[in-house]
């Protein structure tokens, strides 16, 4: 549709049959999709739409709404760093700067491999833990720059096994 390839649609088959072919389901279908795809692909959107009966306009709308989904390919990990006002004072600029530095990637960007992406946030509530990085589902509260590379080096590891 956008100059992409069609992805396989095996994982959204699948995906589809465990809800019923109605708008009430969109979010739960767009949740399981972009798990399965690490994004949202266009050509994948179109198909739910057909499936769901819902026009691919208010797919697309419920799509770029929701700052969980992407509509361009994302790392199999998601590095997220917090840069509410307690992380930025206790040093989110360094855990970023440092992030940067191992991925040779900026905030925004994905690894050529299709590793890791980093993305910055404004805020993930857990202030007393500042600075926090997000590795994928962990939460590393006192991140320091120094221990970066443990952290990332940690979920390579559950990529592996």
């Amino acid at each position: 549709m956008n100059g992409r390839p069609c992805v396989d649609a095996a994982p959204l088959d699948e995906i589809l049959a465990h809800y019923p072919a109605s708008e009430t389901a969109l979010i739960q279908v767009l949740q399981d999709v972009h798990r399965a795809y690490h994004y949202l692909p266009c050509d994948v959107l179109a198909k739910v739409a057909d499936a769901l009966d819902v026009p691919l306009a208010k797919v697309f709308s419920v799509g770029t709404f929701y700052k969980a989904f992407s509509l361009v390919p994302q790392g199999r990990t998601i590095v997220r760093v917090c840069t509410g006002t307690a992380c930025h004072i206790r040093g989110a600029s360094r855990l970023i700067e440092e992030i940067e530095r191992q991925l040779e990637i900026k905030p925004g960007e994905t690894t050529e491999d299709m590793g890791f992406t980093i993305k910055t946030v404004n805020c993930v509530g857990a202030c007393a833990m500042a600075p926090v990085m997000i590795v994928g589902e962990t939460y590393h509260g006192g991140a320091e720059p120094a221990k970066v590379a443990k952290y990332l080096a940690e979920t390579e590891a559950d990529h592996e096994n």
